[in-house]
């Protein structure tokens, strides 16, 4: 399979090497072109303003968007999901606001407030894995077609709806790949 993961800033690299470990094709999505030929998108985790500006300055926004609404796997990690999400606490806009989410950003505290836990997500493993949750957003609300598929002290940290998933927390910062094996039944 090939599989993007967009490339302006986050955690890029530690997708591709997951990716490729499964001996899958990643490939860098930079720019509109990149979106032709691919079967599935990360949203990496890193910084949503800086990636909305540089989707916008790219010209990839309404391209993507388009994608995703029609059917294209995506996956948003962290600020992938802030991405995603229609509705943002506090903020009067979204971004490619293609999943029946609101999020609140930040929402689990500072970076001094990062935390790993181990969790079984029953649509994903019946094994707990480690999830890593880093300036972390949740879902403080999902429209009636969202699949809520994992919480965490009672605060919904990843979703599934349609094509698209989202997870507050960074499966590519842990060496377990169950999460993107998820992922790419998905794709599949």
């Amino acid at each position: 399979m090939k599989i993007g993961v967009l490339a302006f800033q986050g955690g890029v690299i530690e997708h591709i090497k997951q990716i490729e470990a499964l001996g899958h094709e990643a490939v860098k999505v930079k720019k509109e072109s990149d979106l032709e030929g691919i079967e599935g998108i990360i949203l990496p985790g890193g910084e949503s303003t800086t990636m909305s500006k540089l989707l916008n300055i790219t010209g990839m926004m309404e391209p993507l968007r388009k994608k995703i609404e029609e059917g294209l796997p995506t996956w948003g990690t962290c600020a992938g999901m802030i991405l995603l999400a229609k509705d943002i606490d506090g903020e009067d806009k979204s971004h490619l606001g293609v999943m029946n989410i609101k999020v609140k950003r930040n929402a689990f505290g500072t970076q001094i407030d990062s935390f790993t836990t181990r969790k079984a997500i029953n649509k994903v493993s019946s094994e707990p894995i480690d999830l890593v949750f880093i300036r972390a957003p949740y879902v403080e609300s999902c429209g009636e077609k969202v699949q809520v598929l994992c919480e965490i002290d009672g605060r919904i940290v990843a979703v599934k709806e349609n094509n698209i998933i989202a997870t507050s927390f960074h499966p590519e910062l842990t060496k377990d790949l169950t999460f993107l094996k998820y992922f790419l039944e998905i794709v599949k």
